[in-house]
């Protein structure tokens, strides 16, 4: 094959392109010269001058074109390096650091408001108050975005779509009665204070009420604590646990309907035995109704002296309360009360819907926002629900991890696991997760704090090596661990309660402490495991 030629005439046509582009008009003047000089990019460097037209630029570029025009100078720093050892509990915060942001938080709490709904007449036209309700919408998230800005506060990701507060706005004005259902291991995350004020805003008449569900996680002592603070802020607050009602209202069905199969198969056998049954003896209705009587126990009991009972209310006693709580106050309908319902998404509010209506009314959803618009639902001939979509209403926390621990953001969407799997065990105490979990978590290293809490790594490495949740590098996946840990508090599997203002947080949840003989139990570090494999690997090879 013959080489590649070298040469020609389209080599020496491009050549002289390239030198009549770059080589001419490029001569060097002596620096000495008296001659004023000056490079000017015309010619063909002429058209790459950035001539582009610039009407928005963001904070970055802005930034660098501001400083550019300032002649400010960057110098890069070498060796500014901050070491974060992996013993740090991210996320968390110090004694420090939370007592100056509760500071904060008093200081602006009264800025913490809901949206208004505008006043209005028979002049309004439509197009008017949805103007009016846009603009104060608008102004209403702009003072909390500068809020967060400028004092560097952080938020609950509150409602931005102004549809769901106009469903929030129509509940309150229909409704005699208002009730916010919250989260008793945490209520006042989840209570908002602005929306007793609104509701007397719009009636004075309105009732409030505050519903703790999953009141079944509180000891009495822990209930009685909350029902102390609330009387002294003179909140009405009762308890309640869904959940217990329905399983209460379940076992009561099952025995129903065993003891219902038992007399079916006895009188089956006395009609093959006496040829003439009686059918008359038995009555399948009639048993049913003493039946759930004996389930639903007696409606005409007498509800609680209700000055803020610890007592945990059953479904009868919730509904008694919701009748009688308004009084002899003046109602929008004379033949019913109507009870509103409101809270956050995830405190079991369609829960005790269904468990109140005895049937399965209302979807329930882990996913936050599963209702999408409010509904009325008639109890009974007296009583009427009118439930309304889960809504985040602005609130002050710590943290963003809070919002996921106490199940306010979605657990499968996060995107860093550890701030609030390091939340946890900060409050858990390590014996109680490794009981808890059947694990043996890392003991710390010498020289480091031996009564330290374990860090997220270390508590996720154990459990997702003692489930088998491990990574295609065959490293323990701590993100799927923490997922299943994350759902498990949740749902309260892992308990742990917030205490009130100015209750010790160490005397309202006390933990048991831990067991002399756990040493002596069959739990596995995650160290001895690997090496477990590899000495067996060795052995295999050796063999």
């Amino acid at each position: 094959m013959g080489g590649k030629k070298k040469g020609g005439a389209g080599h020496s046509f491009g050549r002289a392109l390239i030198k009549d582009r770059f080589g001419r008009g490029k001569k060097t003047l002596n620096a000495d010269s008296f001659l004023h000089t000056s490079d000017l990019a015309d010619g063909y460097d002429w058209g790459r001058l950035n001539l582009q037209s610039v009407t928005e630029q963001s904070s970055f570029e802005e930034f660098l074109s501001t400083a550019e025009l300032a002649g400010t100078e960057f110098t890069a720093e070498k060796l500014n390096v901050e070491f974060v050892p992996e013993s740090r509990m991210v996320g968390t915060l110090t004694d420090e650091e939370r007592s100056k942001i509760e500071k904060s938080h008093k200081e602006f709490k009264h800025f913490i408001k809901i949206p208004r709904r505008p006043e209005w007449d028979d002049k309004t036209t439509a197009e008017d108050l949805e103007a009016k309700e846009r603009h104060n919408f608008l102004e209403w998230r702009r003072k909390l975005a500068e809020l967060q800005e400028e004092h560097g506060l952080v938020l609950t990701p509150y409602e931005k779509n102004l549809g769901f507060w106009r469903q929030l706005w129509r509940v309150v004005e229909r409704s005699d009665v208002l009730v916010q259902i919250v989260d008793a291991r945490n209520p006042l995350l989840f209570y908002c204070e602005d929306l007793e004020k609104y509701s007397k805003e719009v009636d004075k008449n309105k009732t409030n009420l505050l519903l703790l569900n999953k009141s079944d996680l509180l000891t009495v002592q822990q209930r009685k604590y909350w029902a102390k603070y609330f009387d002294s802020r003179a909140i009405t607050v009762a308890f309640y646990s869904a959940k217990q009602s329905e399983e209460t209202i379940e076992e009561g069905n099952e025995d129903a309907s065993e003891t219902a199969e038992k007399e079916v198969e006895e009188e089956e056998e006395e009609e093959v035995e006496e040829e003439e049954a009686d059918d008359d003896e038995w009555n399948s209705s009639d048993y049913e109704t003493d039946e759930e009587e004996e389930v639903i126990g007696d409606v005409d009991d007498e509800c609680p002296q209700f000055k803020n009972s610890s007592k945990l209310l059953t479904k009868e006693q919730l509904i008694t309360l919701f009748k009688t709580i308004h009084g002899n106050n003046k109602r929008l309908s004379d033949e019913l009360v109507t009870v509103g319902l409101v809270g956050y998404p995830n405190v079991g509010k369609s829960s005790t819907i269904n468990t109140l209506l005895l049937n399965k009314k209302v979807s329930v959803s882990s996913t936050p926002g599963k209702t999408k618009h409010f509904q009325t639902l008639f109890v009974d001939k007296e009583l009427m629900l009118c439930d309304c979509p889960g809504l985040v209403m602005p609130s002050f926390v710590f943290t963003k991890a809070d919002l996921i621990i106490h199940g306010i953001l979605p657990i499968d969407q996060m995107r860093d696991h550890r701030p609030p799997v390091n939340i946890i065990c900060s409050q858990i105490p390590k014996h109680i997760l490794e009981d808890q979990f059947s694990i043996m978590v890392t003991k710390p290293l010498e020289g480091e704090d031996p009564n330290r809490p374990p860090t997220a790594d270390e508590f996720l490495n154990a459990y997702a090596c003692s489930r088998g949740y491990m990574t295609a590098n065959g490293q323990p996946d701590g993100s799927r661990a923490a997922r299943v840990i994350l759902k498990h508090y949740v749902n309260g599997r892992l308990l742990f309660c917030i205490a009130p203002p100015g209750v010790d947080q160490k005397k309202f949840h006390s933990f048991p402490p831990p067991e002399e003989n756990r040493a002596t139990k069959t739990f596995t570090p995650f160290e001895n495991i690997l090496l477990k494999v590899l000495l067996k690997e060795k052995n295999i090879f050796k063999n």
